[in-house]
C-alpha cells in the first residue's frame, strides 16, 4: 500500500468513532441560560434582526460557557439576519452532540413546519444544507429522517470528491475529457457508470425527491435544495450532462458523416485524376520575406496556386510578391465589411473562415491549409503523391514534423510523433528523460498534422486541421505518406520566446477546456512559477535544441527527419531581389 501503511484509518473503526465521538461533547449552559421553550412565540423573531456581538451592547459580557460562545460565533455568521435564523443555527449546534435539552429537536421542528418559506429565503445553502442533515438525526417521522440522512450522504460525499478534484488542476465546471477515459477498475468491485446510458444519478436524485414529498415539514427544505443542486453548473451532474452532451453530438456526427455521399471523383468534374491539380490556402502576418519564403518554397514544389490572405496587408507586400500563381486577397476593413462578417477575434476562426472561401471557390483538384511557418517536406512530387489517394477519401492527413532548433540557424532536422514511427508511449520518455513523461510526442506544437481537402463536396467547412460537414470530421479520411508538415514553430530560442506570450493567451499554448493531460499551459506555469525563465529555457533545449545526443535517441526510434531547407535561396529564384521590411 502506497502512502499509507496502516489503511485507511489506523485503528479501524473503533479509532473511526473515537474521533467522531470526541467532537460531540454537549454544550454547557451557564447560569440563567437555556434554549426558548417549545411554545416561545416564534413570530416575534421573524422582524427582529441579529446584530454583530461586536457592536451589540448585549453581548459584551465574559463569556463564561459553551453554549453562549457558540452562540455568539452563530449570531456573527448571520448578523443581519433575522433572530429565527440564528435560533434555527443554534438549535442544530445543540443537536449535533451527543445529549441537549429534551425539547431541541421538537422545538427544531417547530421552527421548519411553521415558517420554512421564511428560513428557505433567509439561510445561505450552507446552512440548509446543514438544516437537512439534522433532520437525518432527529426528524419526528420516518420519512424527514431517511430524507434527513440521504442528504446527508449525497452531500458528504460531494464534499469529499470535489474537495479532493480541486488537485486535479480542474474547475468545478469543467467537464473531463472523454478520450482521456482509462480502462482501470472501479474499487469495491463496482461497474463503471454508463455514460451514454446510465441512469444511477437520475434514479438516486428521483428517490430522495419522492421520499420527501411524503412529509409536508421536509418537502420544502428537500426540494428546495434539489433544485439548487441540479441548477448548480459546477456539479458532477452537470458535468456528466456536458459529457453525455458531447457523447451524444459525437455519435450524431459520425452517423451523419458516414451517410453523406462520397466526394465526386475528379474525372466526373473535369478534372484529371492522374496529375491533379493542387494548391493551398493560408493566413498570412508577417514581414514581407518570412511570408515569400513560404510562397517560393510551394511554388517550387509544383503548387498550381497558393491563396493568401493577408491578415494585416502591406501593399508594398502585395506589390513585392506578384507571382501568376499567387492569389493574393488583402483582409483588411473594407473588405471584411464585403464579406458581411464581422471580423472574428480568434485568428483560428479568421484562418478557418478564409479557407473556406478558397474551398468553395476552387477549381482545383486538392486544396491544402497550412499556416505561414509550415512547409511540405517531401522527396517525390506532390501531385503525383495525392494522384495515389484512394479516390474515396474525402481529405487526407499529413504528420508534423516539428524542426529542432540549429545553432547556425540552417534548417534541416525534424523530429517526427510516435504515430509516425509507430513508436509506443514509453519511447517519449526514452527520448526526452524530463518532459517526455508530460508532452507525449515531444512536440511544443500541434500533433494533429494538416490535410489536404478534396474539393467539390457540398457544405463543408475547411478548419485549421481538417475538412468538415455539418460540424464532423469526415469519415472518409486517410494518410498522406511520403508528405510532412514541416513545421517552424520554434527554429531558435529567441523566436520561441518572441511568441511565447501571444500563444500562452491566445495561441497553440492557451489553456484547453478539454484536455487532461498536464500539456504545455500548465506545464509552462509550472515552470515559470518553480524556475523562472531558467526552467522553460531547460525544456526547450530538452526538447528542441538540435544535438547529436538528441539526434541520435530519435534515429534510435524512427523519429528523426533530414531535409534541408534552404528558404532564402527559393525566394530569389521566385521573387527575385526583395525590398527591406
Amino acid at each position: 500500500m502506497s502512502e499509507q501503511d496502516n489503511g485507511t484509518y489506523p485503528g479501524g473503526f473503533p479509532a473511526i468513532l473515537r474521533q467522531m465521538d470526541g467532537r460531540r461533547k454537549p454544550l454547557a449552559f451557564g447560569r440563567n441560560e437555556a434554549l426558548p421553550p417549545l411554545d416561545t412565540d416564534l413570530t416575534v423573531l421573524l422582524d427582529r434582526v441579529v446584530l454583530d456581538p461586536a457592536s451589540d451592547p448585549d453581548e459584551q459580557t465574559p463569556l463564561n460557557s459553551s453554549h453562549q460562545r457558540k452562540r455568539r460565533e452563530i449570531r456573527a455568521e448571520l448578523a443581519g439576519a433575522s433572530e429565527l435564523c440564528a435560533l434555527n443555527g443554534l438549535l442544530i449546534a445543540h443537536l449535533r452532540k451527543r445529549a441537549q435539552p429534551g425539547h431541541t429537536a421538537a422545538l427544531f421542528h417547530r421552527l421548519w413546519a411553521e415558517h420554512a418559506d421564511h428560513l428557505l429565503a433567509g439561510l445561505d445553502l450552507r446552512w440548509l444544507v446543514s438544516s437537512i442533515t439534522t433532520f437525518g438525526d432527529h426528524g419526528l417521522t420516518d420519512t424527514q429522517r431517511q430524507t434527513g440522512q440521504a442528504m446527508t450522504v449525497l452531500f458528504g460525499t460531494m464534499k469529499l470528491y470535489e474537495t479532493e478534484r480541486l488537485y486535479s488542476g480542474f474547475a468545478p465546471g469543467r467537464p473531463f475529457k472523454l478520450a482521456a477515459r482509462t480502462s482501470e477498475a472501479l474499487p469495491m468491485q463496482m461497474d463503471a457508470y454508463s455514460m451514454a446510458y446510465g441512469g444511477l444519478d437520475v434514479n438516486m436524485l428521483g428517490r430522495i425527491w419522492q421520499d420527501a414529498d411524503r412529509d409536508a415539514v421536509i418537502r420544502p427544505l428537500a426540494h428546495h435544495l434539489l433544485d439548487q443542486l441540479i441548477a448548480d453548473e459546477r456539479t458532477v451532474f452537470r458535468r456528466l450532462a456536458m459529457m453525455r452532451h458531447r457523447l451524444d453530438r459525437r455519435r450524431r456526427q459520425k452517423a451523419e458523416a458516414k451517410s453523406a455521399p462520397p466526394p465526386a471523383p475528379a474525372q466526373s468534374r473535369g478534372l484529371s485524376a492522374d496529375t491533379p491539380r493542387w494548391g493551398l490556402v493560408s493566413t498570412v502576418k508577417g514581414p514581407l520575406r518570412q511570408i515569400a519564403r513560404f510562397a517560393a518554397h510551394h511554388i517550387e514544389l509544383g503548387a498550381d496556386r497558393i491563396d493568401l490572405y493577408l491578415d494585416a496587408p502591406d501593399p508594398a507586400t502585395i506589390a513585392a510578391l506578384s507571382h501568376p500563381r499567387l492569389n493574393i486577397t488583402a483582409c483588411d476593413d473594407a473588405w471584411w465589411q464585403a464579406t458581411g462578417k464581422e471580423r472574428p477575434p480568434q485568428h483560428q476562426l479568421r484562418q478557418a473562415h478564409n479557407a473556406t472561401l478558397s474551398y468553395r471557390a476552387s477549381d482545383l483538384d486538392w486544396l491544402g491549409h497550412i499556416d505561414m511557418d509550415e512547409f511540405l517536406l517531401t522527396n517525390a512530387p506532390v501531385a503525383t503523391t495525392l494522384g495515389d489517394a484512394h479516390k474515396t477519401f474525402g481529405q487526407v492527413r499529413m504528420l508534423p514534423a516539428e524542426v529542432l532548433s540549429s545553432p547556425d540557424g540552417v534548417i534541416r532536422h525534424f523530429k517526427l510523433t510516435r504515430e509516425a514511427a509507430g513508436q509506443p508511449v514509453a519511447a517519449a520518455e526514452e527520448i526526452y528523460p524530463t518532459f517526455g513523461m508530460h508532452l507525449r510526442d515531444g512536440f511544443i506544437s500541434h500533433t494533429t498534422g494538416k490535410v489536404f481537402a478534396r474539393t467539390g463536396i457540398d457544405d463543408a467547412r475547411l478548419g485549421v486541421h481538417s475538412l468538415k460537414i455539418k460540424g464532423a470530421r469526415l469519415a472518409s479520411t486517410g494518410l498522406l505518406p511520403g508528405i510532412f508538415a514541416g513545421h517552424l514553430h520554434a527554429p531558435d530560442w529567441a523566436h520561441f520566446r518572441a511568441h511565447l506570450e501571444f500563444r500562452r493567451a491566445k495561441g497553440s499554448y492557451r489553456e484547453r477546456p478539454d484536455s487532461n493531460r498536464l500539456g504545455m499551459a500548465p506545464l509552462l506555469d509550472f515552470l515559470r512559477d518553480e524556475s523562472g525563465e531558467d526552467g522553460v529555457r531547460r525544456m526547450f533545449d530538452e526538447l528542441c535544441l538540435d544535438t547529436a545526443d538528441l539526434r541520435a535517441r530519435l534515429a534510435s526510434h524512427n523519429m528523426l527527419l533530414t531535409h534541408n531547407l534552404d528558404l532564402d535561396a527559393a525566394v530569389d529564384r521566385v521573387f527575385g531581389e526583395l525590398p527591406d521590411g
